[in-house]
Formats: C-alpha cells, structure tokens, sequence
C-alpha cells in the first residue's frame, strides 16, 4: 500500500468534499485558520445599488431586522455561491464576477452612473473601493461581519496545503512554513498572497472549493 498523501486545509471541509479527496487516499487534516463573525451594523444612508463579495456579507445581512427593504435594490457581487445566495433570498442580481477586480471593471465601464452601498468585511481588499473612487463613482461602505486570524502550528509535514483566502495564508505562515508544498489556492487573489514564498502554486479555474478540490484529486489520483 503506497502510504497515504497528507494534505492540510486552511478550512475544514464539508463532508461530501472530505469524502471525495478520501476516495483518492488523500490524509486531511484540517483546521479552520480563520473565523468570521456577523457584527452589529445600521441600515442607514442606503444608496441605489448594493455590492456583496462573501457570502459572509450576505448572512450577516440577512440577519438584520430590515433587511427585507433591500431586496427592492439592484445588486452586484463577486462569486457564484454569493449570487446563488442572493437569489435565494429574494435578491435581484445584476451582474457578478469571480473576482472584486472585475467587478470594479463592470461598474465603472457599464454601471458608473449609479450609486453604491459596499457591504464589506474587516480584512477586505482595496480592490474595489478604490476603483470606485478613482472613477468618481458615489459609495460608501458598511462593515457587516469582522474576520481574525487562528494561526495554530500543524504537526504533520504535508504534501499539499489548501488555501481559500488571503487571510488563510497569512494565518497559516504565522506558525507554519512552506517548504517544497504544493499550495492549491482557490484563486489569484489567493495565490497572489504566496507569490514572495513559493512558486509551488496551483490556482483553481473557477474561485470555489469544488474547483480546488478537483485540482487536488487531478493532482494525487
């Protein structure tokens, strides 16, 4: 029996994805490097058009008391699982993009005459606010849910540690390093947080955790 490939994961895993990288005698040993939490937040100074780019934006939203009064608003997003979240709940979805880059790129080509409430988290990027500014296009922004980092020190030397965020990998490095390791990220903004410690990377053609899996089992079967 060739011994089992050890992978780490920044996030632990739904069981159904857990069972598939299993399937390929892949040893996961997982932890969550990061957590989010909703935070108290007002509704107040709404502007036409709403932007989420997490999920976690969205729960939180969700949770307020008036967040029924939203759904008469155009909103714009970053992510399939976000906008598969919105329309759920009653949300009318304009555009979204994978990533907040391109995003910013729509709204300030197409939709720059509108005006914007960014419901963001603590760590977001810069990405998108500032594009926004550059272009003169009116917004502001609501911090709804806070991220901290839970670095822990992984005992194990794995073959392969999966990342999904920027602050993962940032969380991880606090007590682990990565040597010959191969890094499956979720996507570039991701992988782009790796780029001065290795070249090792693998970024997933679309930014979800089923992509990354995929490439990991690609890799490993």
């Amino acid at each position: 029996m060739a011994k089992p490939v050890q992978i780490v994961s920044t996030k632990i895993l739904a069981p159904l994805h857990k069972q598939e990288l299993m399937k390929y005698g892949v040893e996961l040993i997982e932890a969550d490097f990061i957590k989010t939490e909703n935070k108290p937040f007002e509704l107040k100074d709404l502007n036409e058009s709403l932007i989420f780019t997490s999920q976690n934006a969205v729960h939180s939203v969700l949770s307020h008391p008036e967040s029924e009064e939203l759904k008469k608003k155009n909103v714009y997003c970053v992510g399939l699982k976000t906008k598969s979240l919105l329309e759920e709940n009653g949300f009318n979805v304009i555009a979204y993009t994978g990533y907040a880059s391109d995003l910013a790129e729509i709204i300030t080509l197409i939709y720059r005459n509108e005006s914007y409430t960014f419901f963001s988290g603590n760590m977001r990027r810069d990405t998108l606010p500032e594009a926004l500014k550059e272009n003169g296009i009116k917004f502001n922004e609501i911090e709804v849910y806070e991220t901290t980092l839970q670095p822990q020190k992984i005992k194990a030397n794995p073959e392969a540690i999966l990342f999904f965020s920027p602050s993962g990998v940032k969380s991880y490095l606090k007590h682990n390093t990565i040597n010959k390791q191969i890094c499956f990220c979720i996507g570039d903004t991701t992988a782009e947080a790796l780029v001065k410690i290795t070249k090792n990377i693998i970024v997933a053609d679309q930014p979800t955790i089923e992509d990354v899996i995929e490439d990991v089992i690609h890799e490993y079967k």
